[in-house]
C-alpha cells in the first residue's frame, strides 16, 4: 500500500508546477492550464485523504473531488469563452496586452 506522504508529495508537486505556470505565463490558455494543474492538485489531495481517513464508507473526499471537477469544468468554460471573445477583438490572447478594461 502506498503512503499517504507520497500523494501529498504529488500533489504538493502538481500544485507548484500549476502555480509556477500562472505565474511565469503569459499566454491566458496556459494560465488557464496552469489553474487546471492545481484545481487536480485538490483532487488528489481531497481523495487521498479520503482513503487514509478512519471510516472510508463516508464518501465526502470523492463528493468534494466531484464539486471541484465541476467548477473546473465551469471555469474552463466561461475561461476559454473569454479568451476566445478577447482574442476576437484584439487578436491577442497575451495577459499583458489584455487591458480591456481600462479607460
Amino acid at each position: 500500500m502506498i503512503p499517504l506522504s507520497w500523494y501529498l508529495i504529488l500533489s504538493a508537486a502538481l500544485f507548484s508546477i500549476g502555480l509556477f505556470g500562472v505565474l511565469a505565463r503569459r499566454n491566458a490558455v496556459a494560465i488557464l492550464l496552469g489553474i487546471e494543474l492545481m484545481l487536480n492538485a485538490v483532487n488528489i489531495n481531497l481523495v487521498s485523504f479520503w482513503r487514509y481517513s478512519e471510516d472510508p464508507t463516508h464518501i465526502d473526499g470523492q463528493v468534494f473531488a466531484i464539486i471541484v471537477f465541476a467548477v473546473a469544468a465551469a471555469e474552463v468554460a466561461v475561461g476559454l469563452a473569454l479568451v476566445i471573445s478577447v482574442y476576437r477583438r484584439r487578436n491577442t490572447v497575451v495577459a499583458d496586452e489584455i487591458d480591456l478594461m481600462k479607460w
